[in-house]
């Protein structure tokens, strides 16, 4: 398994990522800031990786870079094929994700899916309806 460090650097450099801030609270944000003469800059927040949850919200933050910022899609469905992008990325860095980042992928999917319910989403989507609120 290689180091965070090392994971962080690769990251940056796949996907061209400049780190904003590193955030001491496990929260992130992605985005990318495109200029007239055609530049884009691809930024993230997140905690520094220095255990799997750490790493797993730095990961979904890459992971929106990773799969795009199209708009295609409902948010939950994004932000549902982002969290696969990471749990997939942490297999393949050799990362187990522990309890901690599974918990934190059902609370985040809750989360989503109760937002776009609450916005007027009308059809929820097959793969998320585990998601759903129990009634």
């Amino acid at each position: 398994m290689p180091s965070y460090e090392t994971i962080v650097r690769r990251m940056k450099s796949r996907f061209s990522l400049r780190v904003r801030k590193w955030r001491r609270q496990m929260s992130g944000c992605a985005w990318r800031v495109r200029y007239g003469d055609g530049r884009t800059i691809n930024w993230v927040e997140a905690p520094r990786p220095r255990t799997p949850i750490s790493l797993a919200i730095f990961l979904h933050e890459v992971g929106h870079h990773a799969i795009g910022f199209d708009g295609g899609l409902p948010r939950c469905e994004e932000e549902y094929r982002v969290w696969g992008w990471t749990l997939d990325a942490m297999h393949d860095l050799g990362v187990r994700p522990d309890g901690r980042v599974m918990r934190r992928v059902e609370l985040s999917m809750q989360y989503a899916l109760r937002k776009a319910i609450r916005r007027g989403l009308k059809t929820v989507p097959q793969e998320l309806r585990r998601f759903l609120p129990a009634a």
